[in-house]
């Protein structure tokens, strides 16, 4: 393998990981202020809260408010320095059966307090917090589309979370029926032929909010090199699958995938011998079982991100021979790193 083939693919890899890892950087931030002597159920309440923001992509910090003073300032004052799209602070005065809950919402550039149920004795009472927290805050992002065209806060960008997070409003079934992706793979051989790089073309259909039937045709890409003394080989792959994908949670915004899929492959090879100045060619068909594990992620308007590692295995798998010896073989089996990015409407 030379070092080109080498530096192309590493170079590969770090751009596809670094685009899929680059998705947290539109997390919004969001601050939960708990009271100073918070109850055993207003802490489970506020660590479901945080749960809750952090599977729809929130990066949250929780902390203590203050002894006293103004309520209001204090938290649009941290909302400011900390450079948070929202404060949730459970403050103020406290009855048996309610609290007193503020969003300070940096998105919309507005201060909401409600006062909300709240039952230390119930065992529904952290549950029901959470609700009415999650709630709340929603409500008051959703606001964002009320603004006059001329408003200040109409000029900032709204974090992908934020959109997101709002869209569970908007649209009843979370659930998009077809999508259409593309995806680049970097495939390695565990046998003896080199990697490559493949582009992928992908068509789902999701039968429920759990399976995804999905068809991936793979081919046009870079070609995987073998050499053997005095000869040496060029092998280029392509492949269609037809398969499922399981989705799990798949009411988060962060999730995993399963996928089994099964297909045909394709593989092309063209060899020459430099002291013979000869060459020749052959093609196999091969029956392929591609089984996939990856980590995918919900973005604004319907755009999902995965990342994924799938094992593919060939019968027959190719077979790199000369003189009729065999001295490299491809599916034996492939392990193949995954990016894709497409659009779910």
């Amino acid at each position: 393998m030379n070092g080109a083939v080498l530096s192309r693919l590493a170079i590969s890899v770090v751009v596809l990981a670094g685009l899929f890892c680059s998705a947290n950087a539109w997390a919004a931030n969001v601050i939960l202020v708990q009271p100073l002597n918070p109850s055993t159920t207003m802490v489970e309440a506020i660590v479901r809260v945080r749960g809750e923001l952090i599977s729809e992509g929130f990066q949250v910090e929780v902390m203590s408010g203050p002894e006293g003073g103004q309520v209001r300032h204090w938290l649009e004052v941290l909302a400011s320095t900390r450079k948070a799209d929202a404060v949730v602070a459970v403050l103020g005065d406290a009855t048996p059966d309610s609290v007193e809950l503020w969003v300070v919402d940096q998105v919309t550039e507005k201060t909401v307090v409600r006062r909300i149920p709240f039952k230390p004795e119930s065992d529904l009472a952290p549950k029901t917090f959470a609700i009415h927290a999650l709630e709340l805050l929603r409500a008051s992002f959703l606001e964002i589309d009320l603004l006059p065209a001329n408003h200040p806060s109409t000029d900032k960008p709204i974090p992908t979370a934020v959109v997101h997070f709002v869209d569970r409003e908007n649209i009843p079934n979370p659930s998009r029926r077809f999508g259409i992706e593309a995806a680049g793979a970097v495939v390695f051989g565990l046998g003896d032929i080199g990697p490559a790089f493949v582009p992928i073309l992908r068509l789902g259909w999701a039968i429920n909010s759990s399976l995804v039937a999905q068809v991936d045709v793979a081919g046009f890409g870079t070609q995987a090199h073998v050499h053997h003394d005095t000869r040496r080989a060029q092998v280029a792959e392509s492949f269609l699958l037809l398969g499922a994908r399981r989705r799990f949670l798949p009411d988060r915004q962060l999730y995993p995938t399963l996928s089994l899929s099964a297909g045909v492959l394709h593989t092309r090879a063209e060899g020459e011998d430099s002291s013979t100045v000869q060459g020749r060619e052959a093609v196999l068909w091969s029956g392929l079982l591609d089984l996939g594990l990856g980590i995918r992620r919900g973005l604004a308007h319907g755009i999902e991100v995965e990342f994924a590692s799938h094992l593919q295995f060939a019968n027959p798998y190719p077979a790199i021979r000369f003189d009729g010896s065999v001295v490299a073989t491809s599916v034996y089996p492939s392990l193949l790193f995954i990016l894709s990015m497409g659009a779910w409407p």
